[in-house]
Protein backbone atom coordinates (compact mmCIF):
# COMPACT_ATOMS: atom_id res chain seq x y z
CA UNK A 1 0.00 0.00 0.00
CA UNK A 2 1.19 3.23 -1.02
CA UNK A 3 -0.06 7.06 -0.78
CA UNK A 4 0.34 7.31 -4.56
CA UNK A 5 -1.37 4.31 -5.27
CA UNK A 6 -4.14 5.25 -3.66
CA UNK A 7 -3.79 8.69 -6.07
CA UNK A 8 -3.29 6.84 -9.06
CA UNK A 9 -6.00 4.11 -10.14
CA UNK A 10 -9.33 5.76 -7.74
CA UNK A 11 -8.76 8.86 -10.30
CA UNK A 12 -9.15 7.28 -13.53
CA UNK A 13 -12.44 5.27 -12.29
CA UNK A 14 -13.83 8.51 -10.64
CA UNK A 15 -13.75 10.49 -13.75
CA UNK A 16 -15.90 7.74 -15.34
CA UNK A 17 -18.66 6.72 -12.83
CA UNK A 18 -18.22 10.24 -10.67
CA UNK A 19 -20.95 13.03 -11.27
CA UNK A 20 -18.49 15.87 -10.10
CA UNK A 21 -16.95 17.88 -13.17
CA UNK A 22 -13.99 19.11 -10.24
CA UNK A 23 -13.81 16.98 -7.90
CA UNK A 24 -10.31 15.67 -6.63
CA UNK A 25 -10.26 12.16 -5.05
CA UNK A 26 -7.40 10.49 -3.07
CA UNK A 27 -5.94 10.34 0.35
CA UNK A 28 -7.03 12.96 2.56
CA UNK A 29 -5.59 13.72 6.29
CA UNK A 30 -8.64 12.79 8.51
CA UNK A 31 -9.74 9.21 6.62
CA UNK A 32 -5.79 8.53 6.87
CA UNK A 33 -6.17 9.13 10.74
CA UNK A 34 -9.20 6.89 11.28
CA UNK A 35 -7.61 4.43 9.13
CA UNK A 36 -4.01 4.52 11.35
CA UNK A 37 -6.35 5.21 14.50
CA UNK A 38 -8.35 1.38 14.22
CA UNK A 39 -5.45 -0.10 12.51
CA UNK A 40 -2.70 0.84 14.89
CA UNK A 41 -5.08 -0.84 17.52
CA UNK A 42 -4.91 -4.26 15.33
CA UNK A 43 -1.02 -4.41 14.37
CA UNK A 44 1.71 -2.59 14.25
CA UNK A 45 2.32 -0.40 10.94
CA UNK A 46 5.55 -1.87 9.80
CA UNK A 47 3.79 -5.68 9.94
CA UNK A 48 2.31 -6.37 6.51
CA UNK A 49 -0.72 -7.42 7.64
CA UNK A 50 -1.21 -3.49 8.52
CA UNK A 51 -1.40 -2.98 4.22
CA UNK A 52 -3.94 -5.82 3.97
CA UNK A 53 -6.11 -4.47 6.62
CA UNK A 54 -6.05 -0.86 5.13
CA UNK A 55 -6.87 -2.80 1.06
CA UNK A 56 -9.69 -4.79 2.71
CA UNK A 57 -11.10 -1.50 3.79
CA UNK A 58 -10.90 0.51 0.93
CA UNK A 59 -12.59 -2.85 -0.53
CA UNK A 60 -15.56 -2.46 2.09
CA UNK A 61 -16.02 1.25 1.73
CA UNK A 62 -16.05 0.59 -1.52
CA UNK A 63 -18.86 -1.62 -1.19
CA UNK A 64 -20.76 0.27 1.09
CA UNK A 65 -20.91 3.32 -1.00
CA UNK A 66 -22.09 1.38 -3.72
CA UNK A 67 -24.91 0.09 -1.72
CA UNK A 68 -26.12 3.31 -0.69
CA UNK A 69 -25.88 4.79 -3.91
CA UNK A 70 -27.64 1.83 -5.84
CA UNK A 71 -30.21 2.03 -2.58
CA UNK A 72 -30.35 5.73 -3.28
CA UNK A 73 -29.79 6.20 0.55
CA UNK A 74 -27.77 9.45 0.22
CA UNK A 75 -30.67 11.38 2.25
CA UNK A 76 -29.17 9.62 5.05
CA UNK A 77 -26.62 12.05 5.34
CA UNK A 78 -29.21 15.12 5.95
CA UNK A 79 -29.55 14.06 9.54
CA UNK A 80 -26.43 15.00 10.53
CA UNK A 81 -26.19 18.81 11.29
CA UNK A 82 -23.22 20.83 9.93
CA UNK A 83 -22.15 21.88 13.31
CA UNK A 84 -21.84 18.57 14.08
CA UNK A 85 -19.84 18.09 10.76
CA UNK A 86 -17.61 21.21 11.38
CA UNK A 87 -17.34 20.14 15.19
CA UNK A 88 -16.12 17.06 14.55
CA UNK A 89 -13.61 18.44 11.26
CA UNK A 90 -12.31 21.05 14.26
CA UNK A 91 -11.37 18.12 16.70
CA UNK A 92 -9.83 16.11 14.54
CA UNK A 93 -7.39 18.09 12.76
CA UNK A 94 -6.04 19.65 16.25
CA UNK A 95 -5.99 15.98 16.27
CA UNK A 96 -4.04 15.29 13.15
CA UNK A 97 -1.69 18.27 13.41
CA UNK A 98 -0.29 16.96 17.24
CA UNK A 99 0.57 13.56 15.37
CA UNK A 100 2.61 15.48 13.30
CA UNK A 101 5.12 16.53 16.09
CA UNK A 102 7.17 13.70 15.73
CA UNK A 103 8.87 15.06 12.77
CA UNK A 104 9.45 18.33 13.93
CA UNK A 105 10.41 17.12 17.48
CA UNK A 106 12.75 14.44 16.21
CA UNK A 107 11.37 11.18 18.17
CA UNK A 108 8.46 9.40 18.43
CA UNK A 109 5.15 9.89 20.00
CA UNK A 110 1.99 7.38 20.52
CA UNK A 111 -0.14 6.76 17.76
CA UNK A 112 -3.54 7.71 19.22
CA UNK A 113 -6.51 9.99 18.43
CA UNK A 114 -7.01 11.49 22.36
CA UNK A 115 -5.73 14.08 22.49
CA UNK A 116 -4.66 13.64 25.94
CA UNK A 117 -2.91 10.47 25.98
CA UNK A 118 -0.87 12.27 22.36
CA UNK A 119 0.01 16.25 24.57
CA UNK A 120 1.53 13.35 27.73
CA UNK A 121 3.69 11.59 24.78
CA UNK A 122 4.83 14.81 23.15
CA UNK A 123 6.11 15.98 27.11
CA UNK A 124 7.26 12.47 28.28
CA UNK A 125 9.94 12.76 24.97
CA UNK A 126 11.05 15.97 25.50
CA UNK A 127 14.48 15.32 26.41
CA UNK A 128 14.79 13.70 22.46
CA UNK A 129 14.13 17.19 21.25
CA UNK A 130 16.17 17.92 17.97
CA UNK A 131 16.79 21.04 17.24
CA UNK A 132 17.21 20.60 13.16
CA UNK A 133 14.41 19.32 12.11
CA UNK A 134 12.14 21.63 14.36
CA UNK A 135 14.12 24.65 12.87
CA UNK A 136 13.68 23.16 8.92
CA UNK A 137 9.62 22.06 9.77
CA UNK A 138 8.76 25.70 11.55
CA UNK A 139 10.39 27.77 8.56
CA UNK A 140 8.86 25.42 5.82
CA UNK A 141 5.21 26.42 7.61
CA UNK A 142 6.07 29.88 7.65
CA UNK A 143 6.72 29.88 3.94
CA UNK A 144 3.87 27.97 3.72
CA UNK A 145 1.02 29.72 5.46
CA UNK A 146 2.30 32.86 3.97
CA UNK A 147 2.23 31.45 0.26
CA UNK A 148 -1.11 30.49 1.30
CA UNK A 149 -2.11 33.80 2.63
CA UNK A 150 -1.04 35.93 -0.24
CA UNK A 151 -2.93 33.14 -2.80
CA UNK A 152 -6.00 33.82 -0.67
CA UNK A 153 -5.61 37.70 -0.72
CA UNK A 154 -4.40 38.69 -4.19
CA UNK A 155 -6.17 37.48 -6.50
CA UNK A 156 -3.18 37.99 -9.13
CA UNK A 157 -0.99 36.16 -6.93
CA UNK A 158 -3.40 32.99 -6.38
CA UNK A 159 -0.82 30.45 -7.97
CA UNK A 160 1.54 30.89 -4.61
CA UNK A 161 -1.63 29.08 -2.69
CA UNK A 162 -1.38 26.31 -5.01
CA UNK A 163 2.53 26.18 -5.18
CA UNK A 164 3.05 26.15 -1.78
CA UNK A 165 3.33 22.65 -1.30
CA UNK A 166 5.73 22.06 -4.08
CA UNK A 167 7.91 24.98 -2.78
CA UNK A 168 8.60 23.54 0.52
CA UNK A 169 9.03 20.10 -0.86
CA UNK A 170 11.54 21.53 -3.05
CA UNK A 171 13.40 23.58 -0.54
CA UNK A 172 13.69 21.21 2.07
CA UNK A 173 14.58 18.21 -0.91
CA UNK A 174 17.55 20.65 -1.97
CA UNK A 175 18.88 21.48 1.98
CA UNK A 176 19.11 17.54 2.50
CA UNK A 177 20.84 16.83 -0.56
CA UNK A 178 23.14 19.55 0.05
CA UNK A 179 24.10 19.28 3.48
CA UNK A 180 23.09 15.73 4.33
CA UNK A 181 22.21 16.24 7.81
CA UNK A 182 22.02 12.88 9.56
CA UNK A 183 18.96 14.64 12.60
CA UNK A 184 16.75 15.07 9.90
CA UNK A 185 14.94 12.26 8.82
CA UNK A 186 13.74 11.16 4.99
CA UNK A 187 11.06 9.66 2.86
CA UNK A 188 13.73 6.84 1.60
CA UNK A 189 13.09 4.94 -1.30
CA UNK A 190 9.71 4.80 -3.03
CA UNK A 191 8.85 1.82 -5.43
CA UNK A 192 8.93 3.02 -8.85
CA UNK A 193 6.36 2.00 -11.86
CA UNK A 194 2.49 1.51 -11.39
CA UNK A 195 0.68 -0.30 -8.69
CA UNK A 196 -0.06 -4.11 -9.75
CA UNK A 197 -3.12 -5.96 -9.60
CA UNK A 198 -3.47 -8.07 -6.40
CA UNK A 199 -7.01 -9.02 -4.73
CA UNK A 200 -7.36 -8.00 -1.30
CA UNK A 201 -6.59 -10.59 1.51
CA UNK A 202 -7.28 -11.11 4.89
CA UNK A 203 -11.07 -11.36 5.20
CA UNK A 204 -10.92 -12.80 8.86
CA UNK A 205 -10.81 -9.48 10.02
CA UNK A 206 -13.45 -8.26 7.83
CA UNK A 207 -15.70 -8.26 10.72
CA UNK A 208 -13.80 -5.92 13.32
CA UNK A 209 -13.78 -3.46 10.58
CA UNK A 210 -16.87 -3.38 9.48
CA UNK A 211 -17.20 -0.38 13.02
CA UNK A 212 -14.96 1.67 11.06
CA UNK A 213 -15.87 1.26 7.36
CA UNK A 214 -19.38 2.50 8.48
CA UNK A 215 -17.59 5.38 9.91
CA UNK A 216 -14.60 6.40 7.07
CA UNK A 217 -17.99 5.68 4.99
CA UNK A 218 -19.76 8.37 6.67
CA UNK A 219 -17.05 10.90 6.97
CA UNK A 220 -16.19 10.25 3.39
CA UNK A 221 -19.76 11.16 1.75
CA UNK A 222 -20.43 14.11 4.21
CA UNK A 223 -17.17 15.50 2.76
CA UNK A 224 -17.00 14.28 -0.44
CA UNK A 225 -20.87 14.76 -1.64
CA UNK A 226 -20.63 18.47 0.64
CA UNK A 227 -17.63 19.29 -1.14
CA UNK A 228 -19.20 18.18 -4.70
CA UNK A 229 -22.58 19.69 -4.34
CA UNK A 230 -20.68 23.11 -3.55
CA UNK A 231 -18.69 22.63 -6.72
CA UNK A 232 -21.76 22.03 -8.71
CA UNK A 233 -23.92 24.82 -7.43
CA UNK A 234 -21.07 27.63 -8.55
CA UNK A 235 -20.48 26.13 -11.89
CA UNK A 236 -24.08 25.74 -12.48
CA UNK A 237 -25.02 22.51 -12.76
CA UNK A 238 -26.94 19.52 -11.20
CA UNK A 239 -25.36 17.00 -8.52
CA UNK A 240 -26.64 13.48 -8.80
CA UNK A 241 -25.88 12.13 -4.98
CA UNK A 242 -26.62 8.99 -5.42
CA UNK A 243 -24.62 8.40 -8.38
CA UNK A 244 -21.48 10.47 -6.40
CA UNK A 245 -21.77 7.61 -3.79
CA UNK A 246 -21.97 4.89 -6.61
CA UNK A 247 -18.46 6.52 -8.56
CA UNK A 248 -17.10 6.88 -4.99
CA UNK A 249 -17.62 3.61 -4.36
CA UNK A 250 -16.96 2.02 -7.71
CA UNK A 251 -13.33 3.63 -7.04
CA UNK A 252 -12.59 2.35 -3.78
CA UNK A 253 -13.43 -1.61 -4.89
CA UNK A 254 -11.41 -0.43 -8.24
CA UNK A 255 -8.50 1.12 -6.11
CA UNK A 256 -8.63 -1.87 -3.44
CA UNK A 257 -7.30 -4.11 -6.31
CA UNK A 258 -4.21 -1.98 -6.91
CA UNK A 259 -2.77 -1.66 -3.01
CA UNK A 260 -5.26 1.31 -2.54
CA UNK A 261 -6.65 2.78 1.19
CA UNK A 262 -9.57 4.45 1.15
CA UNK A 263 -10.23 7.42 -0.82
CA UNK A 264 -12.67 10.54 -1.19
CA UNK A 265 -13.19 14.29 -2.10
CA UNK A 266 -9.72 16.54 -1.45
CA UNK A 267 -11.74 19.98 -0.23
CA UNK A 268 -7.75 21.54 -0.81
CA UNK A 269 -7.40 19.70 -4.50
CA UNK A 270 -11.02 20.14 -5.32
CA UNK A 271 -10.52 23.72 -5.10
CA UNK A 272 -7.01 24.03 -6.76
CA UNK A 273 -8.95 21.78 -9.94
CA UNK A 274 -11.42 24.89 -9.32
CA UNK A 275 -9.60 27.75 -9.45
CA UNK A 276 -7.08 25.92 -12.43
CA UNK A 277 -10.66 26.43 -14.72
CA UNK A 278 -11.83 22.53 -14.70
CA UNK A 279 -14.97 21.98 -16.61
CA UNK A 280 -15.06 18.08 -17.03
CA UNK A 281 -13.88 15.31 -15.80
CA UNK A 282 -10.89 14.80 -18.20
CA UNK A 283 -9.15 16.93 -15.37
CA UNK A 284 -8.95 14.20 -13.09
CA UNK A 285 -7.87 11.78 -16.10
CA UNK A 286 -4.96 14.34 -17.14
CA UNK A 287 -4.03 14.24 -13.25
CA UNK A 288 -3.84 10.44 -12.89
CA UNK A 289 -1.82 10.66 -15.82
CA UNK A 290 0.65 12.96 -14.42
CA UNK A 291 0.80 10.62 -11.70
CA UNK A 292 1.69 7.58 -13.47
CA UNK A 293 4.41 9.47 -14.94
CA UNK A 294 5.51 10.34 -11.79
CA UNK A 295 5.62 6.65 -10.01
CA UNK A 296 7.10 5.73 -13.90
CA UNK A 297 10.31 8.02 -13.63
CA UNK A 298 10.33 10.48 -10.78
CA UNK A 299 10.72 8.28 -7.46
CA UNK A 300 14.59 8.90 -6.96
CA UNK A 301 13.87 12.57 -6.63
CA UNK A 302 11.55 11.63 -3.87
CA UNK A 303 13.98 9.88 -1.84
CA UNK A 304 15.46 12.78 0.02
CA UNK A 305 12.32 14.44 0.77
CA UNK A 306 12.43 15.44 4.92
CA UNK A 307 9.69 14.37 6.62
CA UNK A 308 9.99 17.53 8.58
CA UNK A 309 8.48 19.08 5.04
CA UNK A 310 5.66 17.14 4.62
CA UNK A 311 4.80 17.23 7.91
CA UNK A 312 4.63 20.77 7.82
CA UNK A 313 2.23 20.89 4.40
CA UNK A 314 -0.30 18.19 6.17
CA UNK A 315 -0.46 20.79 9.18
CA UNK A 316 -0.68 23.77 6.97
CA UNK A 317 -3.58 21.63 5.49
CA UNK A 318 -5.41 21.13 8.38
CA UNK A 319 -4.80 24.51 10.24
CA UNK A 320 -7.32 25.42 7.59
CA UNK A 321 -9.78 22.91 8.97
CA UNK A 322 -10.02 24.19 12.52
CA UNK A 323 -12.99 26.12 11.86
CA UNK A 324 -13.25 28.60 14.82
CA UNK A 325 -15.28 31.14 13.14
CA UNK A 326 -18.24 28.58 12.68
CA UNK A 327 -17.91 28.13 16.58
CA UNK A 328 -18.37 31.90 16.76
CA UNK A 329 -21.58 32.34 14.42
CA UNK A 330 -23.36 29.52 16.17
CA UNK A 331 -23.23 30.89 19.34
CA UNK A 332 -24.42 34.41 17.81
CA UNK A 333 -27.52 32.75 15.69
CA UNK A 334 -28.20 29.55 17.73
CA UNK A 335 -27.21 28.19 20.86
CA UNK A 336 -28.40 24.67 20.12
CA UNK A 337 -26.23 24.01 17.36
CA UNK A 338 -23.23 25.40 19.35
CA UNK A 339 -23.89 23.03 21.57
CA UNK A 340 -23.78 20.30 19.35
CA UNK A 341 -20.42 22.41 17.76
CA UNK A 342 -19.05 21.75 21.40
CA UNK A 343 -19.94 18.43 22.35
CA UNK A 344 -18.98 16.87 19.24
CA UNK A 345 -15.32 18.73 18.82
CA UNK A 346 -14.71 18.03 22.57
CA UNK A 347 -15.97 14.28 22.56
CA UNK A 348 -13.93 14.02 19.75
CA UNK A 349 -10.70 15.35 21.26
CA UNK A 350 -10.46 13.51 24.18
CA UNK A 351 -12.53 10.10 23.60
CA UNK A 352 -11.51 9.88 20.55
CA UNK A 353 -12.89 9.61 16.97
CA UNK A 354 -15.42 7.35 17.05
CA UNK A 355 -17.02 8.10 20.24
CA UNK A 356 -17.43 11.81 19.08
CA UNK A 357 -18.47 10.90 15.95
CA UNK A 358 -21.60 8.76 17.43
CA UNK A 359 -21.99 11.15 20.18
CA UNK A 360 -22.77 14.06 17.49
CA UNK A 361 -24.66 12.51 15.38
CA UNK A 362 -26.60 10.73 18.29
CA UNK A 363 -27.00 14.30 19.52
CA UNK A 364 -27.80 15.62 16.32
CA UNK A 365 -30.38 12.81 15.78
CA UNK A 366 -31.58 13.43 19.55
CA UNK A 367 -32.50 17.60 18.65
CA UNK A 368 -34.40 16.18 15.17
CA UNK A 369 -36.18 13.78 17.33
CA UNK A 370 -37.02 16.21 20.06
CA UNK A 371 -37.94 18.66 17.34
CA UNK A 372 -40.39 16.39 15.51
CA UNK A 373 -41.87 15.10 18.50
CA UNK A 374 -42.47 19.19 19.87
CA UNK A 375 -43.13 20.60 17.16
CA UNK A 376 -44.52 24.70 17.16
CA UNK A 377 -47.79 25.56 17.43
CA UNK A 378 -49.31 28.79 17.16
CA UNK A 379 -52.11 30.89 18.31
CA UNK A 380 -54.04 32.65 16.30
CA UNK A 381 -55.04 36.34 15.87
CA UNK A 382 -56.21 38.61 12.99
CA UNK A 383 -54.36 41.09 11.86
CA UNK A 384 -56.67 44.91 11.93
CA UNK A 385 -58.16 45.50 8.72
CA UNK A 386 -57.41 42.67 6.89
CA UNK A 387 -58.74 39.15 6.90
CA UNK A 388 -54.85 37.74 7.64
CA UNK A 389 -54.40 35.55 10.82
CA UNK A 390 -50.94 35.18 11.79
CA UNK A 391 -49.34 34.65 15.08
CA UNK A 392 -49.96 36.69 17.73
CA UNK A 393 -46.90 36.31 19.23
CA UNK A 394 -45.16 37.60 16.40
CA UNK A 395 -48.11 40.38 15.92
CA UNK A 396 -49.41 41.16 19.41
CA UNK A 397 -51.71 43.81 17.27
CA UNK A 398 -53.45 41.04 16.11
CA UNK A 399 -56.76 40.60 18.00
CA UNK A 400 -58.47 37.41 18.92
CA UNK A 401 -62.24 36.61 19.51
CA UNK A 402 -64.05 35.16 22.20
CA UNK A 403 -65.59 31.84 22.31
CA UNK A 404 -62.62 30.88 19.64
CA UNK A 405 -59.62 29.46 19.63
CA UNK A 406 -57.66 29.72 16.15
CA UNK A 407 -54.48 27.31 16.34
CA UNK A 408 -52.17 26.55 13.43
CA UNK A 409 -49.79 23.68 13.72
CA UNK A 410 -46.40 23.51 11.57
CA UNK A 411 -45.61 20.12 11.53
CA UNK A 412 -47.15 16.57 10.42
CA UNK A 413 -49.32 14.85 12.75
CA UNK A 414 -48.17 11.65 13.66
CA UNK A 415 -47.87 9.11 16.51
CA UNK A 416 -44.74 11.03 18.33
CA UNK A 417 -46.37 14.32 18.56
CA UNK A 418 -49.95 14.61 18.73
CA UNK A 419 -49.71 13.90 22.24
CA UNK A 420 -47.73 16.97 22.64
CA UNK A 421 -50.58 18.83 20.35
CA UNK A 422 -53.55 18.03 21.94
CA UNK A 423 -51.70 19.18 25.48
CA UNK A 424 -51.32 22.34 23.88
CA UNK A 425 -54.44 22.45 22.18
CA UNK A 426 -55.88 22.07 26.25
CA UNK A 427 -53.49 24.69 27.38
CA UNK A 428 -54.87 27.39 24.59
CA UNK A 429 -58.49 26.42 25.79
CA UNK A 430 -57.87 27.59 28.75
CA UNK A 431 -54.65 30.40 28.43
CA UNK A 432 -55.15 33.90 28.30
CA UNK A 433 -52.59 34.92 25.85
CA UNK A 434 -53.22 38.65 26.75
CA UNK A 435 -54.11 39.66 23.38
CA UNK A 436 -57.05 41.75 22.42
CA UNK A 437 -60.24 40.23 22.17
CA UNK A 438 -63.43 41.06 20.01
CA UNK A 439 -66.89 40.17 19.21
CA UNK A 440 -69.50 38.74 21.81
CA UNK A 441 -68.47 38.13 24.96
CA UNK A 442 -69.30 34.59 26.11
CA UNK A 443 -67.39 32.87 29.53
CA UNK A 444 -65.85 29.94 27.64
CA UNK A 445 -64.67 28.02 24.31
CA UNK A 446 -67.39 26.92 22.40
CA UNK A 447 -65.06 26.54 18.97
CA UNK A 448 -61.50 25.31 18.13
CA UNK A 449 -59.89 26.21 14.91
CA UNK A 450 -57.47 23.90 13.44
CA UNK A 451 -55.75 25.45 10.35
CA UNK A 452 -53.73 23.06 8.85
CA UNK A 453 -52.57 24.25 5.97
CA UNK A 454 -48.81 23.52 7.03
CA UNK A 455 -50.07 20.13 8.16
CA UNK A 456 -48.19 17.74 5.39
CA UNK A 457 -48.62 14.03 6.61
CA UNK A 458 -51.32 12.43 9.38
CA UNK A 459 -51.08 8.81 10.27
CA UNK A 460 -53.07 6.51 11.33
CA UNK A 461 -52.52 7.30 15.42
CA UNK A 462 -53.02 11.12 15.07
CA UNK A 463 -56.33 10.24 13.15
CA UNK A 464 -57.16 8.41 16.48
CA UNK A 465 -56.19 10.97 18.42
CA UNK A 466 -58.17 13.79 16.28
CA UNK A 467 -61.38 11.40 17.09
CA UNK A 468 -60.83 10.86 20.54
CA UNK A 469 -59.96 14.86 21.12
CA UNK A 470 -63.64 15.56 18.64
CA UNK A 471 -65.58 13.30 20.91
CA UNK A 472 -63.81 14.97 23.88
CA UNK A 473 -64.87 18.18 22.97
CA UNK A 474 -68.43 17.38 21.63
CA UNK A 475 -68.78 15.82 25.64
CA UNK A 476 -68.14 19.94 26.62
CA UNK A 477 -70.15 21.24 23.95
CA UNK A 478 -67.38 22.45 21.87
CA UNK A 479 -66.74 22.44 18.35
CA UNK A 480 -63.62 21.30 15.69
CA UNK A 481 -63.38 23.16 12.60
CA UNK A 482 -60.80 22.42 10.12
CA UNK A 483 -59.15 24.92 7.56
CA UNK A 484 -57.39 24.38 4.48
CA UNK A 485 -55.69 21.00 5.05
CA UNK A 486 -53.98 19.71 1.44
CA UNK A 487 -55.03 16.83 -0.80
CA UNK A 488 -53.29 14.32 1.09
CA UNK A 489 -54.24 15.28 4.23
CA UNK A 490 -58.17 15.37 3.60
CA UNK A 491 -57.93 11.98 1.69
CA UNK A 492 -56.96 10.42 5.15
CA UNK A 493 -59.12 12.30 7.31
CA UNK A 494 -62.05 10.99 4.88
CA UNK A 495 -60.86 7.54 4.68
CA UNK A 496 -60.75 7.39 8.56
CA UNK A 497 -64.50 9.02 8.56
CA UNK A 498 -63.53 11.88 10.53
CA UNK A 499 -64.86 14.43 7.31
CA UNK A 500 -67.93 12.61 8.14
CA UNK A 501 -67.79 12.61 11.80
CA UNK A 502 -66.83 16.44 12.17
CA UNK A 503 -69.42 17.34 8.89
CA UNK A 504 -68.41 18.85 6.03
CA UNK A 505 -69.60 21.81 7.28
CA UNK A 506 -66.87 22.76 9.80
CA UNK A 507 -64.27 22.62 6.74
CA UNK A 508 -63.13 26.19 5.35
CA UNK A 509 -60.84 26.61 2.72
CA UNK A 510 -59.48 29.88 4.63
CA UNK A 511 -58.98 30.76 8.30
CA UNK A 512 -61.55 33.44 8.57
CA UNK A 513 -64.32 31.45 6.64
CA UNK A 514 -64.25 29.24 9.98
CA UNK A 515 -64.19 32.20 12.04
CA UNK A 516 -67.27 34.48 10.34
CA UNK A 517 -69.29 31.34 10.76
CA UNK A 518 -68.01 30.60 14.33
CA UNK A 519 -68.85 34.27 15.42
CA UNK A 520 -72.40 33.37 13.95
CA UNK A 521 -72.93 30.77 16.35
CA UNK A 522 -71.18 32.38 19.08
CA UNK A 523 -73.76 35.86 18.29
CA UNK A 524 -76.66 33.07 18.71
CA UNK A 525 -75.43 31.75 22.27
CA UNK A 526 -74.37 35.31 23.78
CA UNK A 527 -78.23 36.40 22.79
CA UNK A 528 -80.03 33.11 23.71
CA UNK A 529 -78.22 33.55 26.95
CA UNK A 530 -80.26 36.80 27.64
CA UNK A 531 -83.69 35.23 26.84
CA UNK A 532 -85.32 32.81 29.35
CA UNK A 533 -84.22 29.83 29.54
CA UNK A 534 -86.28 26.77 28.79
CA UNK A 535 -86.81 23.95 31.21
CA UNK A 536 -83.11 21.64 31.22
CA UNK A 537 -84.76 18.15 29.98
CA UNK A 538 -86.24 20.20 27.30
CA UNK A 539 -83.21 21.66 26.55
CA UNK A 540 -80.99 20.71 22.98
CA UNK A 541 -77.01 20.42 23.95
CA UNK A 542 -75.62 23.12 22.42
CA UNK A 543 -73.83 20.84 19.97
CA UNK A 544 -76.88 19.50 18.80
CA UNK A 545 -78.28 23.55 18.36
CA UNK A 546 -75.21 24.21 16.31
CA UNK A 547 -75.21 21.34 14.23
CA UNK A 548 -79.00 21.71 13.32
CA UNK A 549 -78.52 25.62 12.85
CA UNK A 550 -75.01 24.80 10.52
CA UNK A 551 -76.99 22.67 8.50
CA UNK A 552 -79.83 24.35 7.85
CA UNK A 553 -78.37 27.52 6.92
CA UNK A 554 -76.19 25.83 4.05
CA UNK A 555 -77.62 24.22 0.95
CA UNK A 556 -76.31 21.96 -1.21
CA UNK A 557 -76.31 23.59 -4.11
CA UNK A 558 -74.53 26.82 -2.16
CA UNK A 559 -72.00 24.70 -0.47
CA UNK A 560 -70.92 23.54 -3.15
CA UNK A 561 -70.67 26.72 -5.37
CA UNK A 562 -69.36 28.98 -2.66
CA UNK A 563 -71.83 31.52 -3.07
CA UNK A 564 -73.52 31.82 0.11
CA UNK A 565 -72.85 35.08 2.29
CA UNK A 566 -74.71 34.87 5.59
CA UNK A 567 -75.24 37.80 8.07
CA UNK A 568 -72.04 38.33 9.88
CA UNK A 569 -70.76 40.75 12.10
CA UNK A 570 -69.39 44.15 10.68
CA UNK A 571 -65.87 43.03 9.98
CA UNK A 572 -67.02 39.54 8.36
CA UNK A 573 -65.98 38.98 4.50
CA UNK A 574 -68.61 39.29 1.79
CA UNK A 575 -68.05 35.72 0.35
CA UNK A 576 -67.56 32.50 2.30
CA UNK A 577 -65.31 29.56 0.35
CA UNK A 578 -66.39 26.07 2.09
CA UNK A 579 -63.91 23.43 1.17
CA UNK A 580 -66.34 20.66 1.24
CA UNK A 581 -70.34 19.85 -0.03
CA UNK A 582 -72.25 17.88 2.93
CA UNK A 583 -73.00 15.20 0.38
CA UNK A 584 -70.70 13.19 -1.79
Amino acid sequence: MDFTDSSFVPIFVYAIFGSSRQLAIGPVALVSLLVSNVLSKIVDSSDELYTELAILLALMVGIMECIMGLLRLGWLIRFISHSVISGFTTASAIVIALSQAKYFLGYDIDRTSKIVPLIESIIAGADEFSWPPFVMGSIILAILLVMKHLGKTRKYLRFLRAGGPLTGVVLGTVFVKIFHPSSISVVGEIPQGLPKFSVPKSFGYAKDLIPTALLITGVAILESVGIAKALAAKNGYELDSNQELFGLGVANICGSFFSAYPTTGSFSRSAVNHESGAKTGLSGIVTGIIIGCALLFLTPLFTDIPQCALAAIVVSAVMGLVDYDEAIFLWRVDKKDFLLWTLTSTMTLFLGIEIGVLVGVGASLAFVIHESANPRIAFLGRLPGTTVYRNIQQYPEAYTYHGIVIVRIDAPIYFANISYIKERLQEYEIKNDGSTRRGPEVERVYFVILEMSPVTYVDSSAVQALKDLYHEYKSRDIQIAISNPNREVLLTLAKANLVELIGKEWYFVRVHDAVQVCLQHVQSINEGAKTAEPLEEDKPSLFQRLLKQRREEFSQAELESGDQAPSTPADSDSQLEPLLSRKS
